[in-house]
């Protein structure tokens, strides 16, 4: 089998020694390997199936003889350098929001849109951890009615902002267990801890989020609905790691429950999790603590929309999956094996 250079930018975050994991698990050939990160990071190393990497730092002359690239950086770093690894002839998988809305570049969820890797210039843009999450479900309803709208209420973990993030609320929860005063919050507007924090990103238009607006916008590119609307409200809350949803949908056509939890068994990347009447609360429906380190978007709590005047056409649903993976590292490793075959 044929072995490639690989290289991940923005090796030592938390997404980045994330993809680490999933090169190996998913058993990409990689004959050379090159982690590159910041000044301050360079020189320290890592094991990799048994032999020991060192951390490079980020420069256009790292990527010379890359085949691929993946890109865990964020947006400053990821417009300056991405683009000298193309130059340098490498293909990039990149997890940044600087490429996601470029008409040229492929915005990609394997399990929704994986044909649409053979258009790419040189980039490829993995979406953003909760259009992912949100998506992976929603697709094989989509097959059955047509979506034509969505109503999103997002539950996102700690690990959203990244290794800062979840030490903060860590660090908090055991101030907290000490009985001690809180840390100062840095890599959230407010204490998040015993808390719930309504905005992520900046206000954009008419008073939705950053965060809000890229379920619709990166929704309409990954599956190829320009008319798709989708009303989404973002909250970070006190879980250390996996994003849920609360997703509502309304289709096109008539679709039943049946059908719809048919859809979802069967469908690639989802694991179905819906029994009221099981014991153990962890059999009933998806919860953030079940589905972290993980890979499989878990979806339950699957119910008609009664505020719907249309009832038959409007389906409700809970689901969660692990940020850091399927929600980035993962889908971005997903996406290279696509390019390998």
């Amino acid at each position: 089998m044929k072995q490639y250079t690989i290289a991940i930018l923005g090796a030592t975050g938390a997404v980045g020694t994330q993809m680490l994991q999933c090169l190996d698990e998913q058993e990409i050939p990689v004959g050379e390997l090159r982690l590159l990160a910041s000044a301050r990071s360079a020189g320290k190393t890592v094991e990799f199936r048994g032999a020991t990497v060192t951390i490079q730092e980020a420069c256009p002359e790292a990527f010379e003889g890359c085949d691929f690239v993946l890109g865990a950086a964020d947006d400053a770093i990821a417009k300056e350098l991405l683009p000298e690894a193309v130059k340098a002839g490498a293909v990039v998988v990149d997890n940044s929001h600087a490429f996601r809305m470029d008409p040229d570049v492929p915005l990609v969820v394997p399990e929704i849109n994986g044909a649409d890797v053979a258009w790419h210039k040189g980039i490829i843009a993995n979406p953003n951890c909760a259009t992912i999450i949100g998506l992976v479900p929603t697709w094989p309803l989509h097959q059955l009615a047509g979506v034509t709208r969505m109503v999103v209420s997002t539950y996102q973990a700690a690990s959203g902002a990244g290794a800062p993030g979840m030490a903060e609320l860590e660090a908090q929860m055991a101030a907290l267990g000490r009985g001690e005063e809180l840390p100062e919050p840095r890599a959230f507007a407010a204490q998040l801890v015993s808390n719930l924090i309504p905005q992520i990103g900046g206000f954009k238009e008419e008073g939705y989020t950053s965060e809000e607006m890229k379920l619709q916008n990166e929704g309409r590119k990954i599956m190829h609905l320009p008319e798709l609307r989708v009303n989404c409200t973002c909250v970070r809350v006190p879980v250390l790691r996996s994003h849920s949803e609360s997703i509502t949908l309304e289709f096109e056509r008539d679709i039943t429950i049946e059908e719809a939890l048919e859809a979802l068994a069967a469908a690639p990347g989802v694991k179905l999790v819906d029994d009221r009447e099981a014991e153990n609360a962890h059999d009933r429906f998806p919860m953030p603590i079940d589905t972290s380190d993980q890979d499989l978007i878990w979806v339950g709590r699957v119910r008609r929309d009664i505020s719907n005047p249309e009832p038959n056409r409007g389906i409700t649903f809970w689901c969660c999956g692990d940020q850091i993976r399927k929600g980035a590292a993962t889908n971005a490793v997903q996406i290279l094996r696509l390019l390998i075959g």
